[in-house]
Parts: structure tokens; C-alpha cells; sequence
């Protein structure tokens, strides 16, 4: 089969590549029916997370079931399946508390971007639709598999209630689903940090209601403007920057709560500037395999919509450019179909 290595800073190739297969009995081949670009696959692609040698790429999938190892019991050839980009065994203690992107037996998942993807803990990793969905359905049940789920976390993280105020720092797809994810949990206010339009509109349909467009001090002193000087509730980083991250923190009322899903690159904070800003902070690896159950039933029911942040799909063979419009920002997410 062909799919996607990166050799190094925006040298994407769709290449031969040898075939997965069972390697563990504990493993499952999925037919990838939709895979895509993370905002996250950019920092390796922009050459900010250097690799020493050609990488396959791709942790994000969705598709059906074509064989399991032997001691695989939860899925089945044929089911359609999706699972987080975090391989868990789902009874280890961390997963049981529901943190399965920390679970003891952990791995990335690699490779998606590909006809055919080994996912290694089948058990504890992938969860199967109720049925096979209609071609309508796939984006959505894709972005379970990584946007959606660290879009919840966020919110989940930031402790986003009925009634508060939410900050989503970022626009890219994971902030937007934020967005999402805070209107699903009942956040009464919703402030958008966002300056294009396209993805204005998209957190608009999503539930902001108010965006906010500045950044740095210009834009921690608009949202103390329209929160009357005291700051938020809940903030979900979605972007992982050092600007980003204060801005998140001074955006804060005292005693709010900030969940932090950005990867960081260049983070550090100052002790005795936290120390006084009274906040609560909590975040990481999002673990989508918590959510996924719940996540299923919101998108099969036509409750949410997280597929539309995919605003370009291209046929697998053209990743590339799906790298280069993201890299660009003349895409918000690319879909890709093998």
C-alpha cells in the first residue's frame, strides 16, 4: 500500500509502504474509511519537532474492522470502528480514572494517514458505531477520534458549567470544537478568540457569542472589558504558545479554571506570577477514549456537527497539499480519503 512519510520541514511524500498486520493478539487491521491532518502534525512540518528519520504520518481514523488477533473480544471484522490517537488497555489504574492517554501500556498511534492502520490494545483502544454510518456521518464520527475529544477535554478541564463564562483561546479545529463542547455543557457566554472569518462564523454556528479578535494584553484587556473588569470562569488554550498560555491565566478570574490542550512549544510559566493569579490549572493529552461512548451517541443522534471544521477533503493521494493549505491556513482541517 502507499501512504504518508514525512522526510523533513514540508517534504511530504505519499510512498510505498509495507502493508500492516497482526503482529500481537491483541491487535486489529482497520480499512481506513477517513483519516486527515492534525493542526499538531504542523510542528513537525514546520520543522519545530525535527525527526531524524523518515516518519509515517497520521493518528487520526476511522473505518471498519478487516481482522482482530486472537485474543481481541470487544470489536469484530466488519464493525466500524474509531479510537483516540493514544493506544490504551483501558483496566490499567490510570485509564480507570479515566486518564487512557497516560495509561501505563500507552502508545501514539502511527501511520493513519494510509489505506490500511494496525491498532495495537484493539480492546481498550477502539470503540464500534452501532452501525455502519451513512458517508454524512463519517466526518463527524472522525473527528471523535482526536479534535472533538480534545475539544471536550478542554471544556471538561475548565470545569465549563451551565451559566458561567468561557474564553476558547484559538481558532483552529480544536478550538472551535471547544466552542462546541462548551455550548453542549451549558456555558451561558462563549467568547471566541478569532480573527478570520471563515472560522468566525464556524464558532459563531457553534455558540460563541462574542468574539474577540485582539491578542496578547490588547486581548486579556477586552475580555476583562466585557466581563466587567473581574475575568472568566473557564478558559479552554487551545493553541500552545507562551502568548497564548498568559493570555489564558490573566484572562482568568481568580479562583476560575483553565484547561490546557495546546502542545507547548516555548511554555514557561513564572511561579510567583501563578502563585497569585489564584487559578486552576489542569490539561494535557486529551483522553478521548473516555469520551468516545458518549461522543458516538451526540453525533448519531444529530446532536453535534464537529465535521464541519473539515473545510477541504482531498483524495489521500493529494495529502500534501492538504499539509500545505493547512500550513497556510487556507484550510482549517483536511480531510483525507484513501
Amino acid at each position: 500500500m502507499k501512504g504518508t512519510v514525512l522526510y523533513g520541514p514540508r517534504d511530504v511524500r505519499f510512498e510505498e509502504r509495507e502493508d500492516p498486520k497482526i503482529l500481537k493478539p491483541t491487535d486489529a487491521i482497520i480499512k481506513v474509511s477517513a483519516t486527515c491532518v492534525c493542526g499538531s502534525d504542523l510542528w513537525p512540518y514546520r520543522g519545530f519537532n525535527p525527526i531524524t528519520q523518515p516518519t509515517p504520518m497520521g493518528h487520526e481514523y476511522c473505518g471498519i474492522v478487516e481482522e482482530v488477533g486472537s485474543d481481541v473480544k470487544s470489536v469484530k471484522p466488519g464493525q466500524f470502528v474509531l479510537g483516540s490517537f493514544f493506544v490504551s488497555d483501558n483496566t490499567c489504574p490510570h485509564c480507570q480514572l479515566g486518564y487512557q492517554s497516560s495509561c501505563q501500556n500507552r502508545e501514539l498511534i502511527p501511520g493513519a494517514q494510509a489505506p490500511y492502520l494496525r491498532v495495537p490494545l484493539a480492546d481498550g483502544t477502539l470503540v464500534a458505531t452501532p452501525d455502519i454510518p451513512s458517508d454524512a456521518l463519517i466526518p463527524s464520527l472522525l473527528a471523535l477520534s482526536d479534535v472533538m475529544g480534545t475539544g471536550w477535554f478542554a471544556a471538561d478541564a475548565a470545569e465549563v458549567k451551565p451559566g458561567k463564562t468561557a474564553v476558547v483561546v484559538g481558532d483552529g479545529a480544536v478550538g472551535l470544537l471547544g466552542v462546541l463542547s462548551a455550548k453542549q455543557m451549558g456555558a451561558e457566554r462563549i467568547i471566541a478568540m478569532s480573527r478570520h472569518e471563515s472560522r468566525t462564523k464556524l464558532a459563531r454556528e457553534y455558540g460563541a457569542t462574542d468574539i474577540v479578535t485582539e491578542r496578547g494584553d490588547a486581548g486579556v484587556a477586552r475580555i476583562k472589558e466585557l466581563t466587567n473588569g473581574i475575568g472568566v470562569d473557564s478558559v479552554l488554550e487551545c493553541v500552545g504558545t507562551q502568548e497564548s498560555m498568559m493570555q489564558a491565566i490573566r484572562s482568568t478570574r481568580p479562583g476560575g479554571y483553565i484547561g490546557y490542550v495546546g502542545v507547548p512549544h516555548g511554555v514557561e510559566l513564572n511561579g510567583q506570577q501563578l502563585f497569585f493569579a489564584h487559578v486552576h490549572l489542569h490539561g494535557g493529552p486529551a483522553p478521548v477514549r473516555r469520551y468516545l461512548p458518549d461522543l458516538i451517541k451526540l453525533v448519531w443522534n444529530g446532536k453535534i456537527a464537529p465535521g464541519k471544521v473539515f473545510d477541504q477533503t482531498l483524495p489521500l493521494d493529494q495529502v500534501a497539499e492538504g499539509y500545505r493549505a493547512m500550513d497556510e491556513r487556507r484550510a482549517i482541517k483536511t480531510l483525507l480519503k484513501p
